[in-house]
């Protein structure tokens, strides 16, 4: 699988990149909201209103007389000679009764046009029709009530009841574990050395605190452009910036580790995880800049593990090779470098590449479509050790030359070596445990290859020295040999 680098590296570096450019256009897909939904609307409410009168609940005659004194207001029977007590509500509420009832027919404009007058959009005569169906409905309830006040009508009022004054997130979600690992999280700035047009150009990444002496771990895409010559500046989440250099990086395997200069004191290390651990479903939170929007966080799932990927950054023409934890978490150009956490906020993985679906047709960047890969933590480690200690990274080797575009099943041994060179080095691994050129591995270390860069991930997995089984054909037959894997010191 290839896949594109997702760092912004070629790109002018924003001078302030917190805040997001408006876009020309609106983003396909989106739908513009309308105004109604060609619902008609009861423009004379009266017939609503006396039928609501023949159908209220009329209040039962009194058979006992009112405890307590007659208040003097009260009427008595001769004031209202042959008529009920009390008297009926009136056909129509004061809201709805047109001329009669001092008011406005419901829903009848307030006004006629004016020749010459802008007339509301179709939005808000939306939003005032529904304003006057609740005030309508409201209206008409509060009516009743107060005719019929008894002692069936319950009070429903409810006193507000104050939040808690601290609100704090479990720890667990998502929020905390944003909050705890954030301080620890870099937006990296790499400015190339200026060229011959006068012009310096660099790139947004990320990274994040490796250990309290200041170490910053991220990809070596991201800093590249800046490790001859260029200038490299690392940017926490408070805004505080600091001066940086590289101390080593690893091109094969796309790690690179930084020193802040005067580094302030107090820096935490994020924890790390173990990648070997991590299973498919896993939650997962990676934090990077994508586009240079510092400090984003965004989530999902580990959805697959042990994928072979070869990512480059389309200029260079070396490609870097992993056996990547692939995620569904949003992750886009400027994301590289950064953590992927696992739920309780440990390092499984540093984000590094995703899949893309551009066709190269005049498209410089891609964008995240929930395929994103990340260097196994486990991996990581190991690099970013050899590189604080000696400056330079140390790969495990088999000794020989495998054929990486390659289409038959398996990871076929070269014919011919690179530059001339025999296609399996004399008495190294390979030879000596009795590979010949021509062979195709098919197994490595109990695990399935079915192309050249599947075995160079699986490779990159182990250290000097460690043994493995390898499953190999040679003219229609099956073989198994052991082998002791050799080092290379640096990139060749």
């Amino acid at each position: 699988m290839s896949t594109e680098n997702e760092g912004n590296e070629g790109m002018a570096v924003p001078a302030a990149p917190s805040v997001p450019p408006v876009p020309a256009t609106a983003p396909e897909g989106t739908r513009a909201s309308t105004a109604g939904d060609g619902t008609a609307y009861p423009t004379e409410p009266a017939v609503a209103a006396a039928d609501r009168s023949e159908h209220s609940p009329q209040p039962e005659p009194a058979t006992e007389p009112l405890p307590g004194p007659v208040p003097a207001e009260a009427p008595t029977a001769t004031d209202h000679q042959g008529a009920d007590w009390p008297p009926p509500p009136p056909a129509l509420p004061s809201y709805g009764a047109g001329d009669s009832g001092g008011g406005p027919v419901w829903g009848a404009p307030a006004e006629a046009p004016q020749p010459g007058r802008k007339r509301p959009g179709g939005l808000v005569a939306a939003v005032l029709v529904a304003a006057l169906v609740v005030g309508g409905v409201g209206g008409g309830i509060g009516y009743w009530a107060a005719e019929h006040n008894d002692d069936s009508i319950v009070s429903t009022t409810v006193s507000a009841v104050e939040g808690p004054k601290d609100f704090k997130r479990d720890p667990g979600t998502v929020a905390a574990v944003a909050a705890k690992a954030l301080p620890s999280v870099v937006t990296i700035e790499a400015k190339a050395g200026v060229d011959g047009t006068g012009e310096s150009r660099g790139g947004t990444g990320t990274g994040f605190v490796y250990d309290k002496e200041g170490h910053i771990l991220t990809n070596n895409h991201v800093v590249a452009s800046a490790a001859d010559g260029g200038t490299l500046s690392a940017i926490f989440s408070n805004g505080k910036r600091y001066d940086a250099e590289v101390i080593g990086r690893a091109q094969g395997y796309d790690v690179a580790v930084l020193k802040l200069k005067n580094a302030p004191s107090g820096v935490n290390p994020l924890a790390l995880g173990n990648s070997e651990q991590v299973a498919v479903g896993d939650s997962t939170i990676a934090i990077g800049a994508p586009f240079g929007l510092s400090n984003t966080v965004t989530t999902g799932i580990i959805s697959a593990k042990n994928r072979p990927v070869a990512s480059g950054d389309g200029s260079s023409g070396k490609n870097s090779y992993m056996s990547a934890l692939q995620t569904d978490a949003s992750i886009n150009p400027g994301n590289s470098g950064g953590p992927l956490l696992d739920s309780r906020g440990a390092v499984i993985g540093i984000n590094s590449a995703i899949q893309s679906t551009g066709n190269g047709l005049g498209q410089t960047q891609a964008g995240s479509i929930g395929l994103g890969f990340a260097i196994p933590i486990n991996q990581a480690r190991n690099v970013a050790e050899q590189l604080i200690k000696t400056g330079k990274p140390v790969y495990p080797v088999i000794g020989a030359t495998v054929d990486m575009a390659g289409r038959q099943p398996g990871a076929k041994i070269a014919v011919d070596g690179a530059g001339g060179t025999p296609p399996v080095t004399p008495d190294g691994p390979a030879a000596k445990a009795g590979f010949q050129a021509g062979d195709v591995i098919t197994t490595f270390d109990g695990k399935p290859i079915d192309s050249g860069p599947t075995l160079i991930s699986e490779i990159w997995n182990h250290k000097p020295g460690d043994k493995v089984t390898m499953t190999y054909e040679r003219e229609g037959k099956e073989h198994k040999a052991e082998v002791v894997l050799g080092k290379r010191t640096g990139d060749s």
